[in-house]
C-alpha cells in the first residue's frame, strides 16, 4: 500500500457524503477520490478509480451495499470495503463480513474511529466491534458471534448463518415491493418454479415463516428500499 490512501465514498445522502469528506480531509494520508450515491455507481467507480478503500453504506438505491460489496470483492479483490450504516447490530456486521467487508462502523462513529478503520482496512487488517484484528482473529470473532446468534440465519444442512445470494437478495427486493411470484418471474425472466425455489431458500436462511416477515426484516435492516427506482 502506498502512503496515500485513496478512498471512495458511497452513500445516497449528499450532505452525509460531504460530512465524510470533511472528516477524512483532516487526515494527511487519506485522499477522497470520489463519492457516489447508489450501488450501481459504486461498481462503476470502483472499476474506474480503483480506490484503496471504499466507505460503503448498506441502504442504497439500485443495489444495496452488501450486494455491491460482494460484487466488488469478486471482481476487484484488492479493494478494501468498510461498511458504514445506521443499522448497527451483530447480524448486520456478520453479513458485511461475509460479503467481503474489512470493517463495519455505525454512522454515529467518531471521526478518530472512522479514520482508524480506513487505515486498518488499507493495511489488510479488519475492524469489527471497534477492534483491529488479523484474519485469524476476525475468523474467531465471526465464529463466536455465529454461535451466539445461531437461533437466526441457521441452515441445518449447510451450517449456521448462510447469507442470501445476489439473486435471492434481488427476489427479496421484489417481494418487499409487493410483487407476486408470478410477477417476479416475469420481471426477472425466470420460471415461476425457480422463484418458488428461491423463496423457500430465503425463508429457510432467514428463519422466518413467510414472505411478510422476510420483507419486514429486510426493510428494518436497510437491505431494500421502498423508493428504489429500479423496482
Amino acid at each position: 500500500m502506498s502512503e496515500q490512501i485513496n478512498v471512495l465514498i458511497v452513500d445516497d445522502h449528499p450532505v452525509f457524503r460531504q460530512g465524510l469528506r470533511d472528516v477524512l480531509d483532516t487526515d494527511d494520508h487519506i485522499h477522497v477520490i470520489g463519492d457516489v450515491g447508489d450501488g450501481d455507481a459504486a461498481l462503476l467507480s470502483a472499476h474506474e478509480l480503483n480506490p484503496d478503500v471504499i466507505l460503503m453504506d448498506i441502504n442504497l438505491p439500485t443495489i444495496n451495499g452488501l450486494q455491491a460489496t460482494r460484487n466488488i470483492k469478486a471482481q476487484l479483490p484488492n479493494i478494501h470495503v468498510v461498511m458504514i450504516t445506521g443499522y448497527d447490530d451483530y447480524e448486520q456486521a456478520l453479513h458485511a463480513l461475509r460479503a467481503g467487508a474489512s470493517g463495519y462502523c455505525a454512522k454515529d462513529v467518531t471521526p478518530d474511529v472512522l479514520i482508524k478503520a480506513i487505515h486498518t482496512a488499507a493495511n489488510g487488517r479488519y475492524i469489527f466491534d471497534n477492534k483491529e484484528m488479523s484474519k485469524e482473529e476476525v475468523d474467531q470473532w465471526e465464529s463466536q458471534k455465529i454461535s451466539r446468534f445461531s437461533g437466526q440465519f441457521s441452515n441445518k444442512s449447510s451450517g449456521p448463518f448462510v447469507p442470501l445470494s445476489p439473486r435471492e437478495m434481488e427476489i427479496l427486493e421484489h417481494v418487499t415491493s409487493g410483487k407476486s411470484n408470478k410477477e417476479i418471474a416475469a420481471n426477472l425472466g425466470i420460471s415461476h418454479q425457480t422463484v418458488k425455489n428461491h423463496m423457500t431458500a430465503i425463508l429457510r436462511k432467514m428463519q422466518v415463516d413467510d414472505r411478510t416477515q422476510a420483507a419486514v426484516y429486510a426493510l428494518q435492516h436497510g437491505w431494500v428500499r421502498l423508493d428504489n427506482p429500479n423496482k
